[in-house]
C-alpha cells in the first residue's frame, strides 16, 4: 500500500463507543442489509460479541437483495416496526433525510466521525452539514484485464490512453472464439453508469457540476462516441453484458471464462472473481482508467456506503442502535486494531474508509489486485450525491443501454441524457 495514500486518509484515530448504558429493560434492534449469507453470518457473529458486553441488547440481522433494499427501507422506514439500522448507498441519503426517514447522528458520534474519516467520505454521509450515519465502505473503479489474453494478443502493457484502449480492445476481439475486447454492463444502473462516468471524468468531464447536469459538454460527447465506436467495431458485445448487483451474471461469467479481455469494475467484486476463477485469478491485473483526449490523468468514480438509524424507531431502540454502530466501527471490536466492520468488508475485498482501519489492513490492501484500486483512490471523483440522484442514474442507464444496442446514435444519446437529467434534477430540487 502506498504511503501517499495512507497519508491522504490518515486523520484522527478511532471511533469509540458511546458510554456504556444500563438498560431498564431488554431492547431489540434489527439491521437490514443486502449482503450475502456468508457475510451476514460475520455480521451476526459481531452482533453476538456486542450482546455479550451488552446483554440487554439483542441485534437481529435481515438481508434482502440489493434491488429491494431501498424500497424496503422506504416502505418500512416510516414505521416503528421497521428495521432499526439500515445499510445504504450514499446516493439515497438526500431523499431519505428529506423525508425524515433517517435520524441525525448524535453529537458525540458525529464529532468522532468527522475526526476519523476523510472529509469527502463524511460529506457524502451528510446533508446540509448534518451527519446522518457512520460511513463504512468506499468503492472505486479500475481497468481489470486478463494478462493471459493480453499476452496472446501481443499487448505488452495495459492501455493508458483511449487510443491505446481502442487498439487493445480490437486486438482482444475474436468473433470466432466468441471473445470480446471490452465488456460493458447492462441491466444494472450502477454497473452501467459508473464505468461510463469513470471514463468521462478521465476525459476531463463531469456528470453533474454545481448541482446541474453536465452531459452536454464536449468531453461527454467524446465519451458517448467512445462507447459507440466500441459497439460498432464489435469490440464490445451487449449480448455478453447482462449483470446485476448480486451475481454479476453473464458479465462476470464471460470475464471469468476468458471470453472478455478488459472490463472497468469496482474493487468489491474481488471475492466473486476468486470464487469463479480459482487458480486463474492470478491472470487478473488492475490498472488505472485510460485517459481520454480531453483528460489530464486517470480518475475513477468513487461511491460509498453508510449505516443509518430509523428516525421512527423508539428512543431506546435508537440509542441502542447508535451504541451498536459505534462499537461495530471502533478499533476494539475487530482484530489487531481494526474494527469488526472493516474485517467484514475486507472479507469481500471492499475497501474500508476509516483511517485506522486502512492502517490495520495495509498488508492485504497491498495485494496485487487491491493495490491497483488503492493507487487510484487519491484522484477519484465522488459520484454526485444530489436529490434525484438514483432516478438520474437509472435514466442514464437506459440511455447508455439504448446506445449499446444501437437504438440511438452517440449524438442523440447525449442530447437525450442531458434533457432527462435536467428534468429529473430540477424536479427533485423543488
Amino acid at each position: 500500500m502506498s504511503s501517499a495514500w495512507i497519508s491522504k486518509l490518515a486523520l484522527a484515530a478511532g471511533l469509540v463507543a458511546l458510554p456504556a448504558t444500563g438498560w431498564a429493560q431488554s431492547v431489540n434492534i434489527s439491521y437490514l442489509t443486502h449482503w450475502s449469507p456468508e457475510t451476514v453470518a460475520l455480521l451476526e457473529a459481531a452482533a453476538k460479541d456486542f450482546s455479550k458486553q451488552n446483554p440487554d441488547v439483542g441485534v437481529t440481522v435481515r438481508a434482502v437483495p440489493f434491488g429491494d433494499l431501498l424500497t424496503t427501507l422506504r416502505s418500512q422506514g416510516g414505521s416503528s416496526d421497521g428495521p432499526t439500522i439500515g445499510g445504504i448507498y450514499d446516493l439515497w441519503l438526500p431523499e431519505l433525510a428529506r423525508d425524515k426517514l433517517v435520524a441525525p447522528a448524535p453529537e458525540a458520534i458525529a464529532n468522532e466521525v468527522k475526526s476519523a474519516w476523510p472529509a469527502g467520505v463524511v460529506s457524502a454521509a451528510s446533508v446540509g452539514g448534518t451527519l446522518y450515519g457512520i460511513p463504512n465502505e468506499i468503492d472505486v473503479y479500475a481497468l481489470n484485464y486478463n494478462k493471459e489474453l493480453f499476452k496472446e494478443a501481443g499487448i505488452a502493457a495495459p492501455p493508458k490512453t483511449w487510443a491505446e484502449f481502442k487498439d487493445a480492445a480490437a486486438k482482444l476481439t475474436d468473433k470466432d472464439k466468441g471473445q470480446q475486447g471490452f465488456g460493458m454492463i447492462n441491466s444494472w444502473a450502477a454497473g452501467v453508469v459508473h464505468p461510463f462516468a469513470s471514463l468521462l471524468v478521465s476525459n476531463g468531464g463531469n456528470l453533474v457540476k454545481d448541482g446541474k447536469p453536465a452531459l452536454d459538454s464536449p468531453q461527454a460527447g467524446e465519451t458517448f462516441a467512445l462507447y459507440e465506436d466500441l459497439i460498432k467495431s464489435g469490440a464490445s458485445n451487449p449480448a455478453m453484458a447482462t449483470a446485476d448487483a448480486n451475481t454479476t451474471g453473464p458479465f462476470l461469467d464471460n470475464f471469468v471464462s476468458g471470453k472478455t479481455g478488459m472490463i472497468i469494475m469496482a474493487n468489491w467484486w474481488e471475492s466473486a472473481l476468486k470464487t469463479g476463477m480459482g487458480d486463474k485469478f492470478a491472470n487478473v491485473a488492475t490498472a488505472p482508467i485510460p485517459v481520454g483526449p480531453s483528460g489530464d490523468k486517470p480518475h475513477s468514480i468513487s461511491y460509498s456506503w453508510m449505516t443509518v438509524v430509523n428516525a421512527k424507531a423508539g428512543e431506546a431502540e435508537q440509542k441502542a442502535a447508535w451504541e451498536f454502530l459505534a462499537w461495530l466501527n471502533s478499533p476494539k471490536s475487530g482484530k489487531n486494531g481494526a474494527s469488526a466492520m472493516s474485517d467484514i468488508l475486507m472479507s469481500m475485498g471492499i475497501l474500508p474508509s476509516r483511517s485506522s482501519d486502512i492502517e490495520a489492513h495495509k498488508d492485504k490492501l497491498g495485494s496485487e489486485f487491491l493495490s491497483g484500486y488503492v493507487s487510484v483512490l487519491a484522484d477519484a471523483r465522488p459520484f454526485p450525491v444530489v436529490p434525484g440522484g438514483q432516478e438520474f442514474s437509472e435514466s442514464l442507464q437506459q440511455t447508455l443501454e439504448a446506445l449499446q444496442y444501437g437504438q440511438v446514435s452517440a449524438k442523440d444519446a447525449q442530447v437525450s441524457a442531458e434533457a432527462d437529467a435536467t428534468s429529473i434534477l430540477e424536479r427533485a430540487a423543488k
